[in-house]
């Protein structure tokens, strides 16, 4: 066995062992708190809510840790059972060398890869969801959704593809930083047109016609010196009865969504409070800043995959072997995505410590505009409608966890008072 192979094996038992051990720790956590709820939240939450959230949140780290054995036993018949180099062979007998070989080639394994991936999906919505209460969809809602995505997937994604192996194949040794901007320029024209053409084709989108939250979050955008195009109501509980509000689109573009089921569950104070820490993060640039850091991320992949897929043993080590007959270009891609993930695993902590800072910093800036009671209030309301356990296990949030914990957040908040 080549050395490249030894290594990408031991990252990849790596990756896939520490990612099962936390998870094991995160139970563990859980279930050790299930029968106690913590003091700063038991005037709000009873034990039963709690108990409840804790059983939710153990359901759906069993179903990763499942998911997880499954990527690392795929990627392994990918690579070293053959499956890449049988699918090099069978779409090198569909087209001769070039673009069309590469998407044909890479559409197959996608294609592939979502059918295998569909009893995982099925499960978390008619399983998971359903028992714990927060399943809206039907089967057909399911299949409509499935079909809808499949697609959006292939309408822009294999004009992309094309467009990027083109570069790969065509633009010389500078076909990185072509295929980059390439790839700013096809994201924010997505972040664009998102909130116009592509979000309603899932979801209903009705203006806020209630005059008094509108009115109340008029002045909260003028406090803020904040333009959006519109106040938006999603039918979120079409598909589930977890409740939320977000931003979407890019420049003038922007609109603020709420889910019809947030707004049945908070009061307007409650609402120009969270609204208020969304608010936070466009004010402090928090959205430009991960933007930019995704592309400049993006950037220093796209390079480093310039520099291996020149080299033989990059291939050879995964157990590819490509001759005159099978030359593709896409399966660089493939193997590229499909290993990257493995070494930069342990970067895992660094991203979430950074969108953390980002979480406290739109907290202090709500603080400075809306009510801080009103903000805790929200938050324990929605930890407790979403069954958001309050007692997760702090190396496994350290991980995973974008948002800080309940206690430590709530904590924070308190402090500002």
């Amino acid at each position: 066995m080549q050395t490249f192979s030894l290594v990408f094996l031991s990252a990849l038992a790596l990756a896939t062992g520490i990612k099962l051990w936390l998870a094991m720790r995160h139970l563990a956590h859980i279930k050790h708190h299930r029968n106690s709820v913590p003091a700063e939240f038991s005037s709000d939450i009873s034990l039963d809510a709690h108990r409840h959230a804790a059983d939710y949140s153990c359901a759906k780290t069993r179903m990763g840790m499942l998911t997880t054995a499954f990527e690392c036993a795929l990627i392994i018949a990918l690579t070293f059972g053959g499956v890449l180099q049988w699918t090099l062979h069978l779409t090198a007998g569909w087209f001769e060398p070039g673009v069309a070989r590469g998407v044909a080639l890479l559409v197959l394994l996608g294609v592939t890869t979502s059918v295998l991936d569909l009893p995982f999906a099925w499960y978390r919505t008619f399983g998971i969801e359903q028992r714990f209460g927060f399943n809206k969809m039907s089967l057909r809602m399911f299949l409509v959704d499935l079909l809808k995505s499949a697609a959006l997937a292939a309408a822009l994604g294999i004009p992309l593809l094309a467009c990027i192996l083109w570069l790969m194949e065509r633009a010389g040794n500078l076909w990185w930083l072509y295929a980059w901007f390439f790839w700013v320029a096809f994201n924010l024209i997505i972040l664009t047109v998102y909130p116009v053409w592509i979000a309603p084709l899932f979801n209903k989108f009705v203006p806020l016609d209630d005059a008094q939250l509108k009115q109340r979050i008029e002045r909260l955008l003028e406090r803020c010196g904040f333009k959006a195009q519109g106040l938006m109501v999603m039918d979120g509980s079409r598909r589930s009865s977890h409740g939320n509000a977000y931003f979407t689109g890019f420049g003038k573009s922007k609109r603020i969504v709420f889910f019809d089921t947030l707004l049945a569950r908070l009061l307007p104070s409650e609402i120009e409070a969270v609204l208020a820490h969304e608010l936070g993060h466009f004010k402090l640039r928090h959205v430009i800043k991960r933007i930019a850091w995704i592309f400049t991320a993006s950037l220093a992949f796209l390079w480093l995959l310039a520099q291996l897929m020149s080299q033989t043993w990059f291939y050879t080590g995964l157990n590819v072997n490509m001759n005159a007959e099978t030359q593709s270009t896409a399966i660089a891609l493939v193997l590229f995505f499909m290993v990257i993930p493995q070494f930069t695993f342990l970067l895992h902590p660094l991203t979430s410590f950074y969108s953390r800072k980002h979480e406290f910093e739109a907290d202090h800036y709500a603080a400075q505009h809306a009510s801080v009671a009103d903000l805790i209030s929200a938050l324990v309301k929605l930890y407790k409608d979403n069954a958001a356990t309050l007692t997760p296990d702090p190396l496994h949030s350290m991980f995973y966890d974008s948002h800080p914990p309940a206690t430590l957040r709530i904590a924070r908040l308190q402090s500002i008072r």
